[in-house]
């Protein structure tokens, strides 16, 4: 077994591959700001060591648990994934125009600065990983 094969190494690759991947979704974002129709896309947290995570999804998808209908007898949420009483056109907060494009820039930029601070984080948490265990086998 190699040392990069360790889980911890592993998740951390993965977990740098997915704010790769989600900087292009939110690069792509930007660049069809002006579009018609164009709806922004955002990738779901990656579940790690579990099956699923990591799809592509529109931006005003609920990502987490809601309110599940366990008996028939039960009465389901209505309105959809935002509640009773929710505007279609609304996406996070923000009108859609009138052309159809939900893209909100400042969003997406914050977004993209986030994603860069979590990846430098991974990346340096990846980094001193490899450091330590350098350490420990006495090659340092």
């Amino acid at each position: 077994m190699s040392v990069t094969d360790l889980p911890i190494l592993g998740m951390l690759r993965t977990r740098m591959q997915w704010h790769q991947t989600r900087q292009k979704l939110i690069a792509e974002n930007v660049a069809n700001a002006d579009m018609p129709g164009f709806k922004p896309r955002d990738l779901a947290n990656p579940e790690l060591g579990r099956s699923g995570g990591g799809l592509a999804q529109p931006a005003g998808a609920a990502t987490g648990a809601g309110l599940a209908v366990t008996n028939a007898a039960h009465i389901g949420p209505a309105g959809g994934p935002e509640g009773p009483g929710a505007d279609p056109r609304r996406v996070k907060g923000f009108e859609i125009r009138p052309s159809g494009n939900g893209v909100n820039l400042e969003e997406e930029m914050m977004k993209a600065g986030e994603n860069q601070a979590d990846y430098q984080m991974a990346a340096s948490l990846y980094q001193k990983s490899l450091e330590t265990l350098k350490i420990a086998i006495g090659k340092r």
